[in-house]
C-alpha cells in the first residue's frame, strides 16, 4: 500500500454522510403525495443506490415508467433545496483528509450523483477546491460501474490505476475500480443493506471507520 499515491472515494455513504437530506427529501415527497413516511433505519441503506431506488422504496405499488419518473425528478427537486442541511463528513474523515494532504498523497471524488448535484455539495463543504478531481455520474459518457470515470480520474491526479484506491461503500464501486486496475476498498460504515454479501465484491480491503485508511497506507493519525 506504500505505492498508494491518490485516495479516491465515493461520495454518498463514503466521503459524505448524505443519507439525512436524501431520506428527508424522500419523506418530504412522500407527504406530499399523502403517503406514510419511512423509517430512517429503512431509508439508510438504499441511499448509495440513488434517487431512482429510493422513490421505488418509498412508492412500491407505482410501476408505470412515466409516473416513477415524474416522482423522481420532483424528489430531486426537493433534495436539490435541501442538499446540504444536514450532510458532512463521516466521523475520522476530515483527519483523515488532513492526512493524506499532509503526507503528499492527493484525493478526489468518483461518484454516480449528477455534477448539478455534486459540485455545489461539495463546495458547500468547502471541499471542491481541495480535491484533485470530481468526477460526477454525468462527467464521463459511462459511469460506474464502467471504469471509464476511474481513467479519467487518473488523469486529473497524475497517478496510475496501480497508484490509486477507491473506496466505496456499493458493489458497483468495488467493480469500477477493479475494472480500472485500482486497488479497492469497502467502507463498511457507508449505506449497505445487511443483505449485502461483501464476500462477493471482491474487494481488496475493508475499512470500519474513515481512520482506518491511514494504518493501512502506513501514515501518522493525526491527534483527535
Amino acid at each position: 500500500m506504500q505505492q498508494i499515491k491518490t485516495v479516491l472515494f465515493d461520495l454518498d455513504g463514503t466521503l459524505i454522510d448524505t443519507a439525512p437530506d436524501m431520506a428527508h427529501a424522500l419523506n418530504l415527497l412522500l407527504g406530499e403525495e399523502q403517503c406514510d413516511t419511512l423509517p430512517y433505519e429503512s431509508i439508510r441503506p438504499v441511499v448509495s443506490n440513488g434517487s431512482a431506488a429510493l422513490v421505488e422504496l418509498g412508492f412500491p405499488d407505482v410501476s408505470e415508467p412515466s409516473r416513477l419518473e415524474h416522482l423522481k425528478q420532483r424528489y430531486l427537486e426537493i433534495y436539490q433545496a435541501n442538499l446540504c442541511v444536514h450532510s458532512s463528513l463521516f466521523p475520522g474523515m476530515a483527519q483523515l483528509i488532513e492526512q493524506l494532504e499532509q503526507n503528499n498523497r492527493n484525493w478526489g471524488v468518483v461518484t454516480n450523483k449528477p455534477g448539478w448535484l455534486t459540485d455545489p455539495l461539495m463546495r458547500q463543504l468547502e471541499l471542491y477546491t481541495r480535491a484533485a478531481c470530481v468526477i460526477s455520474g454525468d462527467t464521463t459518457a459511462n459511469r460506474k460501474p464502467h471504469p471509464e470515470p476511474m481513467y479519467l480520474a487518473c488523469k486529473q491526479t497524475g497517478s496510475s490505476a496501480q497508484q490509486c484506491l477507491y473506496i466505496g461503500d456499493a458493489q458497483r464501486d468495488i467493480q469500477a475500480g477493479r475494472n480500472a486496475g485500482m486497488h479497492t476498498m469497502i467502507a463498511c460504515y457507508g449505506y449497505i443493506g445487511d443483505w449485502e454479501n461483501l464476500d462477493a465484491w471482491g474487494a481488496d480491503y475493508r475499512i470500519e471507520q474513515p481512520l482506518d485508511v491511514l494504518e493501512l497506507l502506513e501514515l501518522t493519525s493525526p491527534a483527535l
